[in-house]
């Protein structure tokens, strides 16, 4: 028997692959076209307090090996999220995951406070990528100050394990890990989207009404993964990686890298199955190359 089962910060998986916010909705969108139980986690679209109808569109341009998307966090709120989407959740096995985001520290606060008195939710994932209000709209998770101040509030107002989603558009990665690890943090995971835009050569303007969105897919992997192995190095809770995972062996180089678990975001837009496929596929590599526990392939990287 292949042992598969990974812990996240407190969180016990019963495989290192889940599913990326944004790009699975609240997990009832794909549960017609794969099996929600079989997955390790589902951390769900981004919530704030307030529903949000997010950016205007066009929000998503197709790239090279990726695309670009300026949806903007819309998102049901977190009212309407306990009352009309996790019932349907709690019908399974999976741990959910509530990403959550605020423009200032004091909703990031209050969203964590809401989440605590929910059953049916594993933990937080907190995306520090959003703008404060409150410093003329410099994303919180772009400084370690601004970044440990948000970790430190949620982590006052929740028992439950708590994830923290990097942003890369940063100088140093791991300055910023350290910071959210020393406020607060079970677990971290990362690569957010790299910030790019798309140009209409006709018309001149850009593809997208944001004018830049963020980059996913497959042209960011490399760059997702040297800030996972450069993170995973310099802290000492679990490590979730993110950023163009495609198969398996995309996966497999994240957990070598020293990732603990992964989650699947572009790849869901287009194969719904992507993360069940990849599950499969590290079992297999398991059998084939006579590990027993996937835990003893990560952070196997060796220089």
């Amino acid at each position: 028997m292949t042992n598969l089962q990974v812990n996240i910060g407190g969180i016990r998986l019963k495989n290192p692959v889940m599913t990326a916010s944004g790009t699975f909705g609240y997990g009832r969108e794909f549960s017609e076209l794969t099996d929600l139980n079989r997955l390790g986690a589902i951390i769900v679209k981004g919530l704030s307090l307030e529903p949000s109808k997010g950016n205007p569109p066009p929000r998503i341009a197709e790239t090279a090996c990726g695309m670009l998307n300026a949806i903007g966090l819309e998102n049901v709120g977190i009212e309407a999220f306990e009352k009309e989407k996790l019932p349907f959740l709690k019908n399974f096995e999976t741990p959910v995951i509530a990403n959550i985001y605020g423009k200032t520290v004091e909703e990031y606060a209050e969203l964590a406070a809401r989440i605590e008195d929910m059953e049916g939710v594993a933990g937080v994932e907190v995306n520090i990528s959003c703008p404060n209000v409150k410093t003329g709209g410099i994303a919180f998770g772009v400084k370690a100050e601004s970044a440990g101040e948000v970790v430190q509030a949620v982590r006052r107002r929740t028992k439950k394990p708590v994830m923290v989603k990097l942003s890369p558009n940063v100088t140093d990665i791991t300055e910023i890990a350290r910071a959210a690890e020393a406020a607060g943090a079970d677990s971290l995971s990362l690569i957010n989207t790299i910030t790019g835009m798309a140009i209409d050569i006709r018309t001149r303007r850009s593809k997208l009404a944001n004018i830049t969105g963020g980059l996913s897919g497959p042209a960011i992997k490399p760059v997702a993964l040297r800030m996972v192995w450069q993170t995973a190095r310099c802290v000492k809770i679990p490590v979730v990686g993110i950023g163009g995972i495609m198969t398996a062996e995309d996966a497999l180089e994240f957990l070598i890298a020293g990732a603990t678990a992964v989650q699947i975001g572009t790849a869901n837009f287009v194969n719904p199955r992507a993360a069940i496929e990849i599950i499969e596929g590290i079992e297999a590599f398991l059998i084939e190359n006579n590990i027993s526990d996937v835990k003893d392939i990560i952070g196997s990287f060796t220089s």
